[in-house]
């Protein structure tokens, strides 16, 4: 099943976003937890809502959205499907709050109609990876960047070749507000990346766990993996899948 996405915005100032289709793959037993699933760089949901629907996790149901296209930097200013416009790859790179809020708060808008029983999360590869764990932070501050309130509760979040963005001021946030260092200790995550990723280099995973960490994200897992490039492989999915049923305890439940 598929249906087509609407534009959104992470606060009153913020730019109005155009979003692509967004596919959703049911789930084939009792709905126990939706994750949305947010893609890489120039993709679209409907290439991860494949993969997603062989997984062996029958009471997750996934929202796949695709981002907009709009001219990426990085590019030349190429137009593509983007989350946010981009630089580099990095921590360190220049970081669009502005569009890093839109996606979060268009993700945050998809998850808030699901039913209260059921747990929400929030995963991504590379761009998407990034735009999750923005999420997270957000989840934890609980605001926008913008100063909106973060409107959903999450319960989990993973990132795969992914990035942390707004790494240099996220400590700071969390340490103004005790409400905010519980949510964070709370909050499972899960960062994957290969060791040889030559787009988002395995040190910005590295650091990207380091910072969340001291931070005050500690119910966190960091999982290296030897020879992998800047794509998932069978072992990393399994592990995704293996992590979803303990933290969700949906092992419990058929």
């Amino acid at each position: 099943m598929s249906y087509y996405g609407s534009s959104s915005s992470g606060g009153q100032n913020s730019r109005r976003v155009d979003y692509g289709r967004t596919y959703v793959v049911r789930p084939k037993g009792r709905h126990l937890a939706t994750i949305v699933w947010l893609h890489g760089l120039g993709d679209n949901g409907a290439s991860w809502s494949q993969l997603l629907d062989s997984l062996p996790l029958p009471n997750i149901k996934w929202i796949c959205p695709t981002a907009a296209t709009q001219p990426v930097t990085a590019f030349g200013g190429f137009p593509c499907s983007a989350w946010f416009d981009v630089e580099d790859t990095s921590i360190d790179g220049r970081d669009d709050i502005e569009g890093l809020d839109a996606s979060a708060a268009h993700i945050a808008n998809l998850l808030s109609s699901e039913p209260c029983d059921v747990k929400l999360g929030i995963a991504g590869f590379s761009m998407g990876a990034a735009v999750a764990l923005h999420s997270a932070a957000c989840y934890a501050h609980g605001k926008f960047t913008s100063g909106s309130p973060y409107p959903i509760k999450l319960d989990s979040v993973i990132s795969l070749s992914g990035w942390l963005p707004c790494s240099r001021t996220l400590r700071g946030k969390m340490e103004s507000s005790h409400i905010s260092v519980r949510r964070a200790a709370s909050l499972p995550i899960l960062l994957s990346h290969g060791r040889v990723d030559d787009v988002v280099a395995y040190r910005n995973g590295e650091r990207s766990a380091e910072i969340l960490r001291s931070s005050g994200f500690s119910y966190m897992s960091f999982k290296p993996y030897n020879g992998l490039g800047h794509y998932t492989i069978p072992e990393e999915m399994d592990d995704v899948c293996k992590w979803l049923s303990s933290t969700l305890g949906l092992s419990r439940s058929r």
